[in-house]
């Protein structure tokens, strides 16, 4: 059996790598700086089948140099370095994988918010300093009785607002139209300015979309309480970061905690990290064992159901997935 021709970008888990050499005749980017278009040109120039890892941007010319590839996957729930208008123009259908770390995301998103909270990360650098017996290490906050206001109320907000509800916190939050089934949620919809202004805690979940790139600048961070907690695990491009700085430095709210940034990854002098009031993770949302393997396996298995003509289990762009 003739096998199908597929690039993958980078490193993906040997679980799925494996499922994917079965079926296929693999060329495997193992840089460790990103392949640019002109690099990836000739292995593209044959492949039927694209895994994306890292932040390599799919756009015209990277398609341009992919005639053959009928279609694209990527293990994560995001996709906005991929052009889906230029993939649905070339009928393209692109598999992403949502699901498989609602809770892993969850968790970490609740992690940060309770972490910042109670200034857990700086209590452990101050037992590593030496200071358990010298100077007061700021108080943290209670959650219980407080609002947590979620932007971005899908999966991964709803499971976030079921361990805030486990504190006692009460939950709102801002979507495109409220849920239907809020009542069932025990979550209560308001206007985006409405959560600004009411919310203890704010966590972001929201998508990256050109509508939603910038949605928290300086006025937003006004509308906040100054004893507000900003939380953001979804996309770094939905903060204006110098706002964010400022807003921190100047005490217009009192703490952020990201996951994301923009830039990803900060530069190590970035001023965003000097400030006292912030934490930062690198991007580790869906970093867990079982969670990764689950999404490279079914990202590796909407790669195989394309290359073969049958429906991706999960595509972005339905109107050209195969039937």
């Amino acid at each position: 059996m003739n096998k199908y021709k597929v690039v993958i970008t980078g490193e993906i888990l040997p679980s799925a790598l494996a499922a994917i050499e079965e079926q296929c005749e693999v060329r495997k980017w193992q840089k460790t700086t990103p392949p640019r278009v002109e690099e990836l040109a000739e292995w593209l120039k044959d492949a039927e089948g694209l895994f994306v890892t890292g932040k390599i941007a799919v756009n015209e010319a990277l398609l341009a140099a992919a005639p053959k590839v009928r279609v694209i996957a990527q293990s994560s729930v995001g996709y906005d370095n991929i052009d889906i208008k230029a993939c649905t123009s070339r009928k393209i259908p692109v598999g992403n994988t949502p699901g498989v770390l609602v809770e892993a995301t969850a968790d970490l998103a609740f992690g940060l918010l309770l972490t910042a909270a109670r200034r857990i990360h700086e209590g452990w650098d101050w037992v590593r300093a030496g200071k358990w017996q010298g100077e007061q290490l700021p108080l943290g906050v209670d959650l219980y009785n407080k609002t947590v206001g979620i932007v971005g109320m899908g999966a991964i907000g709803s499971a976030v607002a079921r361990r805030a509800q486990a504190s006692g916190m009460k939950v709102i939050y801002n979507n495109r139209h409220p849920r239907p089934d809020q009542e069932q949620l025990k979550a209560e919809y308001r206007t985006f300015s409405e959560l600004l202004t009411a919310a203890d805690f704010i966590v972001v979940l929201t998508p990256l979309t050109p509508e939603s790139r910038g949605m928290f600048g300086a006025k937003e961070f006004a509308q906040m309480k100054p004893t507000a907690y900003f939380i953001n695990a979804a996309r770094g491009g939905v903060v204006d970061t110098q706002a964010l700085y400022k807003a921190l430095s100047d005490k217009l709210i009192a703490y952020a905690a990201l996951d994301v940034t923009d830039p990803e990854p900060l530069p190590a002098d970035h001023p965003l990290l000097k400030l006292p009031n912030i934490l930062v993770v690198p991007h580790i949302g869906s970093a867990t064992t079982e969670t990764r393997n689950r999404m490279a396996m079914l990202a590796a298995e909407n790669l195989l159901l394309g290359l073969a003509g049958k429906p991706l289990v999960t595509c972005v762009n339905s109107e050209v997935n195969y039937r």
